[in-house]
C-alpha cells in the first residue's frame, strides 16, 4: 500500500537561506531513496519560512526504512538550529474506495 507523508517545517527567518541549501542536499538523498516516488516542497505563499514537504512512497515499509535512515546515519544534524519550532510529520494512506 502506498503512503503519502507531509512534513511541516518552520524556519527562523534569518536561517532561511541556509535551510534552503540544507534541504536541497537532503531532498536529493530522499528522492534517490528506494521507494520514493516523488517529493514536492510547498512554500507558504504568505510566509516563505513555512514549508510543507509532500513525499509519496511506494509502500509503508519503504517509508519506514527511510524514517529509520533519517533517525540514524542519514540524520540532518545541521537542521535543528535553523528551525523555529518542532517539525510535524503526518502520514496518509490512499483510499481508492472513496
Amino acid at each position: 500500500m502506498s503512503l503519502t507523508a507531509l512534513l511541516e517545517v518552520k524556519f527562523k527567518p534569518e536561517a532561511l537561506e541556509e535551510a534552503t541549501a540544507v534541504f536541497k542536499r537532503a531532498l536529493n538523498e530522499t528522492r534517490a531513496f528506494d521507494g520514493c516516488e516523488s517529493v514536492e516542497v510547498l512554500v507558504d505563499a504568505s510566509d516563505p519560512t513555512r514549508w510543507v514537504i509532500l513525499e509519496r512512497w511506494a509502500s509503508v515499509e519503504q517509508d519506514a526504512k527511510y524514517r529509520e535512515f533519517r533517525a540514524g546515519e542519514g540524520a540532518i544534524t545541521e537542521l535543528g538550529p535553523l528551525l523555529a519550532g518542532a517539525p510535524s510529520l503526518t502520514s496518509y494512506h490512499t483510499d481508492d474506495s472513496i
